[in-house]
């Protein structure tokens, strides 16, 4: 049995901890606010955009100088799974599911004969996909010296992929991230950006109407789509750091919450061995006494 000095120490080291993960959950709560913020504030541009390539890519389906963005390469053979998780953790299951997601669909792909290959944002990922796909992990983008998040790491991350799609190093990448929903709520989710899956609109029974483009489509989509990509991983970091925020609040809520539990029952053992102590030391002095 522990002696009381070791009780007191370690009821002593539970309420630091308290303190610390109490600290933590006020500062990811405040930084919460401004994450969401930025992450609802890029939805709508980012599903303007896709509605917008996808207007015209529509109007230029079957053209034989589509961009390779949207029309692929013909083949269906290496796949680039481009992961973005945190850089921190003491946030639940954040990192660990949107790397699930990511080691499911690359096993489901390498049981297809597929090629797999990695593009790693955050440090977290990239630590978790080693154990198992170092040598598929082509490159990793630590972004822990990034203050504040901006387009122009998107951008960065980005001109990346495209180089390496321009040297047809990969014929389909997939955006994985986690989509900030609330603060005990975040998706992961999978989005293939190239080639560019381009939903139909949906019609209202109307005749469709008929735009003229200048220049051509196929000439804007050249010049759009790039961007279109950068745009599409901007709202993925954006999503993500909120999500990060969220999940370390929740977490460190229920750390704070275990930790008052776990000072509840040292203290109530604590204060049961140390009556018996007590009780042990009275009924030696009394029989001592009676002895005499």
């Amino acid at each position: 049995m522990a002696s009381l000095k070791d009780m007191r120490v370690r009821i002593a080291s539970t309420k630091a901890t308290q303190k610390i993960t109490k600290a933590m959950q006020m500062v990811a709560a405040s930084k919460l606010r401004r994450a969401q913020t930025a992450a609802e504030a890029a939805r709508p541009y980012a599903d303007k955009m896709g509605a917008v390539i996808g207007n015209i890519a529509s109007a230029a389906a079957g053209s034989p100088g589509a961009p390779a963005l949207l029309a692929g390469t013909g083949r269906d053979q290496v796949h680039l799974l481009l992961v973005c998780t945190g850089e921190r953790g003491l946030c639940g299951a954040f990192n660990s599911a949107i790397v699930r997601l990511a080691r499911e669909h690359a096993l489901s792909l390498l049981g297809q004969g597929k090629e797999v290959k990695f593009f790693c944002v955050g440090r977290k990922g990239y630590e978790q996909l080693r154990r198992l796909f170092e040598r598929q992990i082509v490159e990793h983008i630590d972004l822990r010296a990034v203050r504040q998040l901006g387009f122009v790491n998107a951008e960065d991350i980005a001109k990346k992929v495209l180089a390496r799609f321009d040297a047809s190093e990969f014929d389909v990448c997939t955006l994985f991230y986690s989509q900030f929903k609330s603060v005990i709520a975040q998706v992961p989710t999978a989005q293939q950006v190239i080639p560019l899956v381009v939903e139909t609109p949906a019609g209202n029974g109307g005749p469709a109407t008929a735009y003229e483009y200048e220049p051509e489509e196929d000439e804007i989509l050249t010049s759009l789509l790039p961007r279109n990509l950068a745009v599409q991983v901007f709202r993925a970091l954006l999503e993500n750091n909120a999500s990060f925020y969220g999940a370390q609040m929740s977490a460190m809520d229920n750390a704070t919450r275990n930790a008052g539990e776990m000072i509840r029952k040292q203290t109530l053992v604590y204060n049961r061995t140390r009556q018996a102590m007590i009780t042990k030391e009275l009924i030696e002095i009394i029989s001592g006494a009676e002895a005499v």
